[in-house]
């Protein structure tokens, strides 16, 4: 596989507790990876499915790379398990990073210890709050849900379904 080089292949739509999913070739897969230079995280694909567009994200979860199929790529995915797709896909090198949110930006700057925690977050759960807060539609959402996420980093509060905030595995307790 060459950057932008597409592969087509058909497979089983098949479910992992409620996660439509389906497994790629091997011989896609082994030209994704190489390609991606990825053997573990996430890898940006977009492509068909049914010829139908899609952006996703393939995940490597218990041992085993998957692409997950949810209803916007396909609807009523998961009432059509055993289904055969035809699925297009190629590695995409579009920029997927969002910036966080200027308020959440600002309020950090101006709170040197829930900065200095949310620096300390685990990669995954900076993004997460980030994402969370990025995506809020009022401004009133977003004040509310940014003095959350601080109270959070203080420890003062749950947020994102977490009780307290989980730090990179190189951060002593």
């Amino acid at each position: 596989m060459t950057p932008g080089e597409k592969h087509t292949f058909s497979a089983k739509l098949e479910i992992i507790g409620i996660n439509p999913f389906v497994f790629l070739p091997e011989t896609v897969l082994e030209s994704v990876l190489t390609l991606s230079k990825k053997y573990k995280g996430k890898i940006p694909i977009k492509g068909t499915l049914n010829g139908k567009n899609y952006k996703q994200t393939l995940v490597k979860y218990s041992g085993e790379w998957r692409l997950y199929v949810n209803t916007n790529m396909l609807e009523n995915s998961p009432k059509r398990i055993g289904e055969l797709l035809t699925i297009s896909l190629e590695i995409d090198e579009e920029d997927r990073s969002i910036l966080p949110h200027p308020k959440l930006l600002k309020v950090l700057e101006e709170n040197p210890d829930a900065n200095e925690v949310f620096n300390q977050l685990r990669p995954s759960l900076r993004s997460e709050i980030i994402k969370y807060i990025s995506f809020l539609k009022t401004e009133q959402s977003i004040d509310k849900n940014v003095a959350k996420a601080i109270k959070f980093l203080l420890g003062e509060a749950s947020f994102v379904g977490r009780p307290k905030p989980e730090f990179k595995q190189s951060r002593e307790k």
